[in-house]
């Protein structure tokens, strides 16, 4: 498959406030984030790259114990199996790419 209409793909919540749809490609995931206020990520690691961006909104990241504000145009780059967690200070939308794929948003 060469092109995706976002709006053509399921919804899923993993996390209590947070909604995406998933992009896989044969390496890769994408995904694209609707956030709720307030709405948390636990702490977690994964063995996957991860690169977050903020398109839309404020979100509080906290990589490897460091906490940053991120506003829209802001890129975090996540190592894999690095702890991380976050927190939506206001409403959001985000994207995530992920490599390899997330077995487990499929």
């Amino acid at each position: 498959m060469t092109f995706v209409d976002l709006k053509d793909l399921a919804l899923k919540e993993p996390v209590p406030g947070y909604t995406a749809t998933f992009v896989h490609s044969d390496n890769m995931t994408v995904a694209f984030w609707d956030v709720e206020q307030g709405a948390v990520m636990p702490e977690h690691a994964h063995p996957h790259e991860q690169i977050a961006s903020v398109v839309e909104g404020q979100f509080e990241l906290m990589v490897a114990g460091e906490a940053r504000v991120l506003d829209s145009g802001t890129v975090a780059i996540i190592p894999s199996n690095t702890l991380h967690s976050g927190k939506a200070i206001t409403r959001c939308r985000l994207i995530d790419a992920f490599h390899p794929v997330r077995e487990d948003y499929q």
